[in-house]
């Protein structure tokens, strides 16, 4: 398969990869010591780092992709955190973290599933640590925090209209008749790609996008002021066009929405470096499946693609891609969509598996870096094509090896690799007790 898709395949002794894995792994200090921080000063020269995760409800994920991102930023002034999330939900942590609303974690954020993603204690304790840093520092120069995420087609919609109602009421009333073809569908989005892909309602397309268009033709000409509020306005209304294309994509297959999906998360990430400027550097917290470099894994060949190597394409060598990984512990996760969470045990890792690799090394937890260009044995053993596992927000452990694993050539899928052995699940923060679940905004069939 490698030969075809991926050119070359390395013909590489796995009775080596362990003891080269040993050789050139860093053990990691504890996550709050200066010197785990210091381990990252590597990546100060990139424009855009990528942090990943092999499941979406592990602490250790979480504490340490906070960690590397407090060092960044303290020490090597990168000033947008951008992360798998809502783009509504996030921007009510921004104004938090930026000094512009009082509190996050008391409003009605990061409701839909999987509540845990988002809404935990791992990342409620790095908004408080970004909140008191950016305190001391003056408003133009503090760091936001930011979603890329394609899933918020009401609130996204509601967020657009607000912003018109107190800018230019006649644009609002217009958008609200754009937006009224979508609106019958705004609380179940995926009935309303089921109605367009097979019953054949026309779709409304041409609707959100003449939206998007009359707000930037509105701006260039002078009518509206290009602030934060309409760059906000204008990533949801950009949120819209992408979520009602998503939407009708999942009926013509995965990889189709799949791309989508990541197409608008890289073009997020874009327009959040255009916009901060020429100096701005972004960390990305997302899923392994996300930041790894999709051409060198099973998704890739397949014909799908991410914002890892959307990046890679983009910016070369200034884009940093890290994965993380484990062996066995305890993780937050459901058995199926829309489930309660649960904390499930996690298998120890296959033997056919990096994992099982990184396992025989013997290192606990360790820092594997093979961007530095005279680490060519280490890459060379890294070029075999092995199992990965990927453990979104579902994890169905008796069916693991089809549900969760796809081949790899990790030495380009990433450029460095986090190896905690055990790990625990993430602490889940309850909503707020006069709050509900919101109506869904249906994210199937990714659970990553």
């Amino acid at each position: 398969m490698l030969d075809k898709h991926y050119g070359a395949s390395r013909q590489v002794d796995r009775a080596a990869i362990a003891a080269v894995l040993r050789q050139f792994a860093e053990p990691l200090p504890a996550f709050d010591s200066a010197a785990f921080g210091e381990m990252f000063d590597r990546y100060a020269d990139a424009r855009v780092v990528l942090i990943g995760e092999a499941s979406h409800g592990t602490s250790d994920f979480y504490r340490a992709r906070a960690a590397i991102t407090q060092r960044l930023i303290e020490r090597h002034g990168f000033s947008i955190v951008a992360v798998e999330a809502d783009w509504p939900d996030a921007g009510h942590v921004d104004k938090y973290v930026r000094g512009l609303a009082p509190s996050a974690w008391k409003r009605h954020i990061f409701s839909r599933f999987p509540t845990w993603m988002w809404r935990n204690a791992e990342v409620k304790a790095f908004a408080h640590w970004l909140h008191r840093y950016n305190h001391q520092r003056a408003s133009e120069d503090r760091v936001e925090f930011r979603g890329l995420d394609v899933y918020s087609m009401r609130n996204s919609i509601h967020e657009v209209l607000h912003y018109l109602d107190s800018v230019d009421p006649q644009l609002a009333q217009e958008a609200r008749r754009r937006y009224g073809c979508l609106t019958p569908w705004q609380d179940d989005p995926a009935l309303y790609g089921h109605f367009v892909e097979r019953n054949g309602l026309m779709p409304c397309e041409p609707q959100v996008v003449e939206q998007l268009n009359v707000m930037l033709a509105k701006q260039l000409a002078g009518l509206i002021q290009d602030d934060e509020g309409f760059f906000n306005a204008t990533q949801n209304a950009r949120v819209v066009r992408a979520a009602e294309q998503y939407y009708r994509a999942v009926y013509r297959g995965s990889t189709a929405s799949w791309n989508l999906r990541d197409r608008h998360m890289f073009d997020t990430l874009r327009a959040l470096l255009e916009h901060r400027g020429p100096q701005a550097k972004a960390v990305v917290w997302a899923h392994n499946s996300h930041i790894g470099n999709a051409a060198a894994t099973e998704m890739g060949w397949k014909g799908q693609f991410n914002i890892g190597q959307l990046c890679r394409s983009a910016y070369g060598r200034d884009a940093v891609l890290i994965g993380m990984s484990t062996d066995r512990g305890h993780v937050a996760a459901a058995d199926d969509w829309d489930a309660e969470m649960l904390i499930k045990a996690v298998r120890p890792s296959r033997p056919d598996s990096w994992e099982h690799q990184f396992l025989e090394a013997g290192v606990p937890a360790s820092l594997t870096d093979w961007r530095d260009p005279q680490r060519a044995e280490l890459r060379t053993v890294l070029s075999a094509t092995l199992l990965e596992r990927a453990i979104g927000v579902i994890y169905r452990p008796t069916t693991e090896r089809d549900s969760h694993y796809f081949e790899a050539v990790l030495a380009e899928q990433f450029d460095a690799m986090l190896w905690f052995e055990q790990t625990q699940a993430v602490k889940a923060l309850a909503l707020p007790k006069n709050e509900e679940l919101e109506a869904e905004d249906e994210t199937f069939p990714f659970g990553v």
